[in-house]
């Protein structure tokens, strides 16, 4: 097998989470992709993380998490010797990305239409914290400040003033994502319309209230506006409870769910059959549920729900969910050989489907600031007298060193 992207070229301009995140992807199903990096600004995320020795070694784990299957190319963008070379790259790419404040790449002459010019083929796509378009266009923002200002955070918490940002980067992560689709169904319509590329603008503030769909649609439609429920729903067999040692969740959802739940724990008397009832005995359900969970351990009402096809799972913390027979089945983690031995067995996520005839995967382990600059400028046609030019100029002077570094 072979992966869906093999054979593309992907030139990844991006820094921190969401816009590496999404050439990850196209690295994970077989893309060649090479990081671009000014070598005395590198990429934020290799300063993050828990290790203070890898994170001195601009190699922290933010930046691991989604570097590897990635050649590095150190170029300050800000020199034309340096844009040149990044030219002559991209006329060879068939996806640019970036993540820059709207309009700063057109500022360096590098914008969609400066290299659709070069490049009539390339997908560029564009991600940012408002979109290229709007009022809002210019300000800038992480994760936190597009989840606090779409209303996510708002809506995360128990209802008591006191917000809470979700605990996984989850805008960062759905913009990959969302960037990674953009760009599969842009080489897609290439393919369909005499090989023409596109430019596609990713917007995280688009992604975030595209998380809130049903929210969303609810209050546009009715004008009521949600409220913090914590872990509590419409339904009271949806929701958390409290069992005699941990806390589970049980999500008997629809009216089969809810019926199978009550005659499972003798209480055939609070079957609903009709979603509105439900609704209405919230309080009289929700205490009944209340105290018989209370009566056993979580683990014991876990198995005992599920064994009744009623959905439920105790809260688990992450150490505990990575190492269940389930996660080790699906094998959603890569372990990675480096044998320079920086990061030799790394355990990398892999994309989160399978396909019956596709590969996905990678094996070049998370690289350096600027591993392979000097091989990419040789590829590119660059001479030795040319390289030797961007080193001096500090534009791509760790080249040499790392190229030694590496096997």
């Amino acid at each position: 097998m072979t992966g869906a992207f093999s054979g593309l070229l992907v030139v990844d301009t991006t820094h921190v989470l969401a816009g590496p995140f999404a050439s990850y992807q196209m690295a994970l199903l077989g893309a060649e992709v090479i990081k671009v990096e000014a070598p005395d600004d590198p990429d934020q995320a290799r300063f993050q993380g828990s290790d203070r020795d890898l994170v001195r070694a601009a190699m922290g784990t933010s930046f691991l998490a989604q570097g590897a299957g990635k050649k590095t190319l150190a170029l300050d963008l800000k020199s034309d010797r340096a844009r040149a070379a990044l030219r002559k790259l991209v006329a060879k790419a068939d996806v640019f990305v970036e993540n820059y404040r709207p309009g700063a790449f057109e500022g360096l002459g590098l914008g969609y239409r400066d290299l659709a010019r070069l490049n009539p083929r390339l997908i560029y796509c564009s991600v940012s914290a408002f979109g290229a378009t709007g009022p809002r266009r210019q300000q800038t923002g992480y994760d936190n400040v597009i989840q606090a200002f779409s209303g996510i955070m708002d809506l995360t918490g128990h209802g008591d003033d006191r917000p809470l940002k979700c605990g996984a980067p989850a805008v960062d992560y759905a913009t990959g994502l969302t960037a990674a689709f953009a760009i599969s169904a842009a080489l897609f319509q290439r393919e369909r319309n005499g090989g023409k590329g596109q430019y596609i603008d990713v917007s995280m503030l688009d992604v975030a209230t595209t998380l809130l769909t049903s929210h969303a649609t609810d209050f546009l439609w009715s004008g009521k506006h949600p409220r913090a429920k914590g872990n509590r729903f419409a339904f009271a067999t949806l929701g958390m409870y409290r069992a005699a040692d941990a806390n589970i969740m049980i999500a008997a959802s629809n009216l089969r769910q809810q019926r199978r739940l009550w005659i499972a724990l003798g209480r055939e008397d609070l079957v609903k059959t009709s979603n509105l009832d439900r609704i209405d005995a919230f309080d009289e359900e929700h205490a009944a549920l209340a105290e018989i969970i209370s009566t056993m351990p979580a683990a014991f009402w876990e198995d005992f729900l599920t064994e009744r096809r009623i959905p439920a799972a105790r809260i688990r913390r992450m150490e505990e969910a990575l190492s269940d027979p389930q996660a080790e089945a699906r094998g959603q983690f890569l372990r990675l050989e480096d044998p320079s031995g920086r990061v030799d067995g790394l355990r990398v996520p892999s994309v989160a489907f399978r396909m019956s005839a596709t590969e996905a995967g990678v094996t070049l382990p998370p690289q350096p600031v600027g591993a392979q600059t000097a091989e990419i400028l040789r590829m590119l046609g660059l001479g030795d007298h040319e390289i030797e030019a961007l080193c001096i100029a500090g534009i791509a002077r760790q080249a040499k060193e790392a190229e030694e570094a590496t096997p």
